[in-house]
C-alpha cells in the first residue's frame, strides 16, 4: 500500500471533568501540572497509549496491526522474530546493517505503532534499528489553570486479616481534575512516511478514528468523564507542506466566556480563522 503523499498537522480538544487525566508518579500520582502556572498537563505517551489500545481493540489479530509497545511479552523477542521470520542469521547485534534494515521493514510492515509513531529497536541481540515515525505529538496542555484535590474516600475491603479483626473504617485517597479543557498539537510527514515507514492512506484514516474515539473505550473510575470534543486538520497539497506548522496552529483559538471557575465545555468559545495560506485545506473532523 502507498505511503501518503500529503503533509498535515492537527489540533484536539478534549476534556476532563472529575477526574485525573493523566497522573504524576512524581507526585503520587495527582493529576500532572506545570507548577509554574499550574495549567494541566497529559503527555504525548498518554495519548499514544489511547490510541495504540484502539487500534488493538478494532483491528485485533488483523495482519499489520499488531502493537509493539505493550505489556504481552519482551520487545526482544518481537524483534527475533522479525529476524526468524525473514530468514536472517540472528544474534549479530546489529552487526549486520543490510539485515537490519531487513528486520526493521517487516516491523514496520506488521506494526501500526511502529509505523506510526516510529520506535527505538535497537537492543538485544536481534536489533531492528530506530525508526522515526511520521507522526509526532506534543504534550497537551489546559487552556485554563486547573486545581486538583485529594479526595478523601473509604475503604470498606481490608487487606489483611490483622486489618480485618480490627474492624476499623480505612481511608484512601483520590485525586481529581473538576473541570479541565486541554489541547494537544500533532504533526504528519509525508517525507516520513514515504521514505521510512510507508504509513498509508488507510493508517491515517485509522489514527483519526482513533483520536475521536480513544476516551470511549477507555473509561475508568480514576480518569473520570473524558471527551474528545474537537479535531482539527490541516492538508496540506504537497509532501514538505505549504505553510509553517505554528502559523495553522494559530488559526484556532479557544477563550473562556467569564469570569467563573469552568466547569463544562460550553464555558469556552472555540475561534476559528478558515482563511487558510495557498495549498492548505482545513478540515473539521470533529
Amino acid at each position: 500500500m502507498d505511503a501518503i503523499k500529503n503533509r498535515y498537522e492537527f489540533v484536539m480538544l478534549f476534556d476532563v471533568e472529575n477526574g485525573n487525566p493523566n497522573g504524576d508518579p512524581d507526585a503520587g500520582n495527582q493529576p500532572r501540572i506545570d507548577p509554574e502556572t499550574n495549567l494541566g498537563i497529559v503527555t504525548d505517551v498518554c495519548l499514544k497509549r489511547k490510541i495504540r489500545n484502539y487500534v488493538e481493540l478494532v483491528k485485533e489479530g488483523e495482519a499489520g496491526y499488531n502493537i509493539l509497545v505493550k505489556n504481552d511479552r519482551s520487545l526482544n523477542s518481537k524483534f527475533t522474530e522479525a529476524y526468524e521470520s525473514q530468514g536472517l542469521e540472528k544474534g549479530k547485534k546489529g552487526e549486520k546493517k543490510d539485515d537490519v534494515l531487513k528486520a526493521q521493514k517487516y516491523m514496520c510492515a506488521n506494526y501500526f505503532d511502529v509505523r506510526t509513531f516510529g520506535a527505538v529497536m535497537s537492543t538485544g541481540d536481534d536489533q531492528c534499528g530506530t525508526v522515526r515515525g511520521p507522526v509526532q505529538i506534543n504534550f497537551a496542555r489546559s487552556i485554563d489553570p486547573v486545581y486538583h484535590q485529594d479526595i478523601t474516600i473509604t475503604r470498606q475491603a481490608k487487606t489483611t486479616e490483622d486489618r480485618q479483626k480490627k474492624g476499623e473504617t480505612e481511608m484512601g485517597k483520590k485525586s481529581i481534575v473538576y473541570y479541565g479543557l486541554y489541547r494537544a498539537e500533532g504533526y504528519i510527514s509525508a517525507a516520513l512516511a514515504q521514505k521510512v515507514t510507508g504509513f498509508s492512506d488507510d493508517d491515517l484514516e485509522l489514527l483519526w478514528n482513533a483520536v475521536i474515539n480513544m476516551f470511549e473505550n477507555d473509561r475508568s473510575a480514576a480518569r473520570g468523564k473524558m471527551c474528545m470534543r474537537k479535531l482539527y486538520i490541516f492538508k496540506h497539497e504537497s509532501v514538505l507542506g505549504n505553510a509553517p506548522a505554528h502559523v495553522l496552529f494559530d488559526k484556532i483559538k479557544v477563550e473562556k466566556n467569564s469570569d467563573t471557575a469552568p466547569r463544562s465545555f460550553s464555558d469556552y468559545t472555540v475561534s476559528v480563522d478558515a482563511v487558510m495560506p495557498d495549498g492548505v485545506e482545513l478540515i473539521e473532523k470533529l
